[in-house]
């Protein structure tokens, strides 16, 4: 039988497939009784599922990470589609193809980390350079970078994620510093590179895509000092040299600010060049991804314009069909 991906669901379709559950959650309704809402994925996409009427039984009749076979209806709420359940029941991991749970980069990784190689490779000063040594030789580390989302449920929420939005924001400042003089290319290039490197520990991979307690704690913007400062130790140790405090108290600064504003998270606000370019591309590369999601997971597939999206405040305009040869318009 074929598969029915989550992004080919439609308005009051009978849904009767396995997905991957996580983020379950055992909710009161206005009236006060319980309802199971549960986000489930496949390799397309996600979407919620709510079953009424649940219990603490039925809360505990699966984790985070297994795999359900999901009965029920699928609707449209709110612009978005979701599934409303009537019953869920756990499927053994031996029993379904992994494969077509898994969300990943549209981008091959070796491409991608080509690319990045590429680019590091062009900062020159020995100090930077040895700087990304440490972290390029840190196996465990770039295991996680090739495999992690860049967020749980935002842009870039898929496996290679993070290097996705990594590689494409080093593309974008090595243009922009080669367009300002007075830039610090080099500088620019390590910041962009170093200023989500926090996510490989805040965030998990496996059985879902979560935060870990410390990611909750702390997040990753202090994570990413903090492996900063121990790539600085270990740079030093390795070469018994000093790495120069200015470019640490620069790169520490560009990861602190790189949310831009105190009410995105970010506990300083950019008070360098480097760091105001760097906000700006991260800004720019969050939001044309998300723009980009919501643009392709539109229900609304006969309009040139999507669902309204309550997140945005406003429709988005998908552009008019391509007219056809020999349509009525065409006849002089």
């Amino acid at each position: 039988m074929t598969r029915k991906y989550i992004n080919e669901l439609q308005e009051q379709e009978n849904v009767n497939e396995v997905f991957r559950a996580s983020n379950k959650q055992l909710r009161p309704n206005r009236n006060g009784a319980l309802y199971l809402q549960v986000d489930l994925s496949d390799k397309t996409g996600t979407v919620t599922a709510r079953l009424w009427n649940a219990n603490e039984n039925i809360y505990h009749l699966f984790e985070n990470g297994d795999y359900l076979q999901v009965e029920g209806k699928a609707q449209v709420f709110q612009g978005a589609m979701q599934i409303i359940a009537k019953r869920f029941c756990r499927v053994k991991p031996e029993e379904v193809d992994e494969t077509e749970f898994i969300q990943t980069t549209g981008i091959c990784v070796e491409k991608l980390l080509n690319t990045m190689n590429v680019l590091l490779d062009s900062i020159q000063r020995p100090a930077l350079r040895g700087l990304v040594k440490c972290y390029l030789e840190d196996q465990e580390f770039m295991d996680r970078l090739t495999l992690y989302p860049a967020g749980v449920k935002h842009h870039h929420a898929y496996r290679g994620g993070l290097l996705e939005h990594i590689v494409k924001m080093m593309e974008l400042a090595k243009l922009i510093g080669d367009s300002y003089e007075y830039l610090d290319t080099e500088l620019l290039l390590l910041g962009t590179f170093l200023h989500d490197t926090g996510k490989t520990v805040e965030l998990v991979c496996d059985p879902e895509f979560a935060y870990t307690d410390i990611g909750q704690l702390l997040g990753h913007i202090p994570l990413g000092i903090s492996m900063l400062e121990t790539k600085i130790r270990q740079y030093e140790t390795e070469t018994e040299e000093k790495f120069p405090d200015a470019l640490a108290f620069q790169l520490k600064h560009m990861i602190a600010s790189h949310h831009g504003e105190y009410e995105y998270g970010s506990p300083k606000l950019p008070m360098t060049v480097e760091a105001q370019a760097l906000h700006c591309i991260d800004l720019l590369d969050s939001k044309l991804a998300a723009f980009h999601q919501l643009l392709e997971e539109d229900l609304n597939s006969s309009s040139p314009w999507t669902t309204f999206q309550a997140s945005l405040q406003r429709k988005l305009f998908k552009g008019l069909p391509e007219p056809q040869n020999g349509t009525a318009s065409d006849v002089k």
